[in-house]
């Protein structure tokens, strides 16, 4: 037992974790990054639960995706996740200095409880704005936006508040395009790392990382894929876009270059943002520090949404290198791409009773394809 009370259960992949996806239900920094289902296809095996108890129940957590290479410990973020904790009860009290007291209090006894590592960094929720008791125990932190549309309740609303040139795209988009969902995982890797291969760089996640995502996310209906093709069966761009009660996000995306100015992706963006509405109230672009893809998510009508990157401890210098080498590698993609049409990969389609993976010239279709 530590503190008044509070007691520090620390959950493994192999335990019932039932309660702790009841729990991210319930707090206000719950989102899908978080949920058992989720962690176990991304890290698998590799992550634990920090949680906080008090009278039996958790009031507190934060999920941890561990490495350890040559007796470096890691503690950071999963592949293909955005943000992880901290995620707290929901507030019991109207006053508000008593509620901050209670977040400070909870937030310090969790923070203590953080395994030692040699590097720690974590993406808050944008739901959690105090990082006070991480900075008195000695963490940094950096702040980094997403793009937001709060509100999907009124979808005519939504829609009119794009810019110009997106509903410009979307109409052009519209004559030119049908719209499909559900493509195959298979075939969505396949096309990306062929895609990355022909940009000489090389994928950046497994196939059965992504296999154990895409299933794991349908199963939980949780996740989607749309993509657009044309009257003669080409593919002008696909996304994949993952979802709970909390929140969607824009996960992956792709174009063809050769149809960059179809306004596919746009349309693409535009039949996600429906269908998400059915489950929940809120679409997140999940933000880019890139100049070009930040102006492209600003004219969906978005709001600037900052989230904080808490870190302590610093990465091998190898690490750091190879950190700042790619991260100058796609500001460098990025402005070589369109910025009304954002980026990464396609699966499976059939068009017209056809399958174009027999058809050899959809064999050598090139997507230029951009991770978000």
């Amino acid at each position: 037992m530590t503190g008044r009370d509070y007691e520090v259960v620390i959950l493994a992949p192999e335990d019932s974790l039932d309660e702790w996806d009841c729990f991210v239900d319930e707090s206000p920094q719950g989102c899908v990054f978080c949920r058992s289902w989720w962690l176990g296809a991304v890290a698998p095996h590799r992550f634990t639960i920090l949680t906080l108890r008090r009278g039996g129940r958790i009031v507190a957590g934060i999920p941890m995706f561990h490495t350890c290479k040559l007796r470096y410990h890691a503690i950071h973020m999963p592949p293909l996740t955005q943000t992880l904790g901290v995620l707290l009860a929901p507030p019991t009290s109207d006053s508000y200095e008593k509620r901050l007291s209670s977040e400070m209090e909870t937030m310090e006894q969790l923070i203590a409880a953080i395994p030692q590592a040699n590097y720690f960094s974590v993406n808050l929720s944008p739901a959690l704005t105090n990082w006070l008791p991480f900075y008195w125990a000695g963490y940094r932190q950096t702040t980094r936006y997403s793009y937001v549309l709060p509100d999907l309740s009124d979808l005519d609303a939504v829609f009119s508040g794009f810019a110009h040139s997106k509903r410009k795209n979307i109409k052009k988009a519209e004559k030119e395009v049908t719209v499909h969902a559900d493509l195959a995982s298979a075939e969505f890797y396949a096309n990306h790392r062929l895609t990355l291969s022909s940009q000489g760089r090389t994928i950046s996640y497994t196939h059965a990382l992504f296999e154990r995502l895409y299933e794991a996310s349908y199963v939980h209906e949780a996740g989607k894929t749309w993509y657009a093709v044309d009257r003669n069966g080409n593919l002008h761009a696909t996304i994949f876009v993952v979802f709970d009660r909390h929140s969607a996000y824009y996960l992956i995306s792709s174009i063809d270059p050769r149809f960059r100015n179809s306004g596919a992706a746009t349309l693409l963006l535009k039949e996600a943002i429906s269908f998400v509405s059915q489950w929940t109230n809120r679409f997140d672009f999940e933000g880019s520090m890139i100049r070009e893809v930040e102006h492209s998510f600003r004219k969906f009508g978005a709001i600037q949404t900052p989230y904080f990157n808490i870190s302590k401890g610093r990465r091998p210098l190898v690490l750091e290198l190879c950190r700042s080498a790619r991260a100058l590698f796609h500001r460098a993609a990025a402005r070589m791409s369109s910025p009304e049409e954002e980026p990464s990969s396609s699966p499976r389609m059939v068009v017209g009773g056809q399958n174009p993976k027999h058809n050899s010239a959809a064999r050598r279709r090139r997507h230029a394809v951009r991770l978000v």
